[in-house]
């Protein structure tokens, strides 16, 4: 049962990740100190949960389609809706938390990461890969 719900299972858990991440407070752990000074890394980490997030949701439209949405059509759907949700965090961080700031940075960070995590979903299933995006 869960073989058959597994893109179903790992997507929703992925988005309830994001959700958390970005509007619970970790100010009480600061990750400044380990010593590690890595530039962007907010922004890296945008992009990272994106491009994860973009696969993820392709995979979860085909599954729950059993592969009858054509793959560019998926594709745009799930672009659509990682922009929307991306945008709709920061306007929650923006209102609802008072240590969290919205970014127009990550916006475009989490935007070029579900572009990126879609077009590699394109490209293994492209026509030159073996993988079959029809059941």
């Amino acid at each position: 049962m869960h073989r058959k719900y597994g893109y179903t299972l790992l997507f929703i858990g992925w988005v309830l990740f994001i959700t958390a991440l970005s509007l619970f407070s970790f100010s009480e752990m600061d990750l400044d100190e380990g010593g590690w000074n890595i530039p962007y890394a907010d922004k890296i980490t945008h992009f990272i949960f994106y491009l994860v997030f973009g696969m993820l949701g392709c995979l979860f439209v085909r599954e729950r389609t059993k592969g009858q949405m054509e793959l560019v059509k998926a594709s745009r759907l799930i672009f659509l809706v990682a922009v929307a949700y991306g945008i709709g965090i920061e306007v929650l961080q923006y209102t609802l938390t008072t240590d969290r700031m919205a970014e127009f940075g990550d916006v475009l960070a989490n935007t070029f990461g579900a572009f990126v995590g879609i077009s590699l979903v394109r490209w293994s299933f492209s026509k030159e890969r073996p993988l079959k995006w029809k059941f």
